[in-house]
């Protein structure tokens, strides 16, 4: 991750890493101890994160008094890094074409990370093709085509209300046919808690791997990383249905606390794969868990 990078992310999580950088720089007693305790769990990064993070950088207080500025810090930074196992750059399946299912709550940025996948790999000579399977939402497959013109990929979409799962299977047999690198679909932004709806996800899945047997190859969840501890349980939920592969996280360049990501990776062990710091297509980036776990704590790559 470049430095222009490293700063943005630590402008998105400022909400976190303001404090517990300000916190480092004092001496680690209990009251500093406890206040840890408070930032990292009011982060969402979850009890037991939590709770090690402050244990070893206690400890690092403790028993190393030359490195007492930066030796807590350290400690928790790889604490973080430590849970965040398997996360990091995706590599895609030989087989072409990769199919890519994109999933979670409107709002999420799904449409919005759908192109900025697509630019990026556009952009290293690879062929893209678009699955508009929101047909619920009012605009969505406009919204879609308009992203797949600016980015110069194609896309197969039907008509308001069709079946998302036969869309799914004609984007798989369109890339197939036109020797696409990349299948990505742009499911409905449904509510997790509606059961009928996630059973409609359920169909796409079992369609899609009668268009292409072992597709899709990768079901990833995308967060909205301003929404804290709500990411955990969508999180959750949409792993029982679908038994996620992945997760992107968006907006870390506003006001989020950062740790939910981390909850979610210790809790059901769904790997982070790329994470969003912008609104152009270069803001999304492969998740780099070394810089994101240094910039929680306010130290440099």
């Amino acid at each position: 991750m470049s430095g222009g990078f490293f700063e943005k992310l630590k402008a998105g999580l400022n909400r976190t890493t303001a404090a517990l950088t300000n916190l480092f720089a004092r001496p680690m007693d209990e009251a500093s101890v406890e206040k840890l305790r408070e930032l990292l769990i009011a982060g969402d990064f979850g009890v037991t994160t939590s709770e090690e993070a402050v244990q070893a950088a206690k400890n690092a207080w403790k028993n190393n008094a030359e490195l007492r500025q930066a030796g807590p810090a350290e400690a928790a930074a790889q604490v973080i890094e430590n849970v965040l196992v398997n996360c990091g750059e995706w590599n895609p399946p030989s087989q072409k074409p990769a199919v890519i299912m994109l999933l979670g709550i409107n709002g999420a940025g799904k449409t919005t990370t759908a192109a900025k996948l697509v630019a990026r790999w556009q952009k290293k000579g690879q062929r893209c093709i678009l699955g508009a399977c929101d047909t619920f939402r009012a605009a969505a497959s406009e919204q879609l085509t308009s992203w797949a013109e600016k980015t110069g990929a194609e896309i197969v979409s039907g008509a308001a209300g069709a079946d998302p799962a036969a869309i799914a299977f004609d984007a798989i047999k369109a890339g197939v046919a036109r020797g696409a690198d990349y299948i990505i679909l742009d499911t409905a932004g449904r509510l997790h808690t509606k059961a009928h709806l996630l059973e409609e996800l359920r169909k796409i899945v079992r369609v899609t791997d009668k268009a292409l047997t072992g597709a899709p190859h990768e079901k990833w969840l995308v967060v909205d990383g301003s929404l804290g501890a709500n990411s955990i349980e969508q999180a959750k939920v949409f792993h029982e249905a679908v038994q996620l592969t992945g997760i992107i996280v968006t907006k870390l360049d506003g006001s989020a606390k950062g740790g939910a990501l981390v909850a979610i990776v210790r809790e059901l062990g769904i790997p982070v794969r790329f994470i969003g710091l912008g609104e152009t297509s270069e803001d999304l980036v492969p998740f780099d868990k070394k810089a994101y776990a240094r910039s929680v704590v306010g130290l440099e790559v």
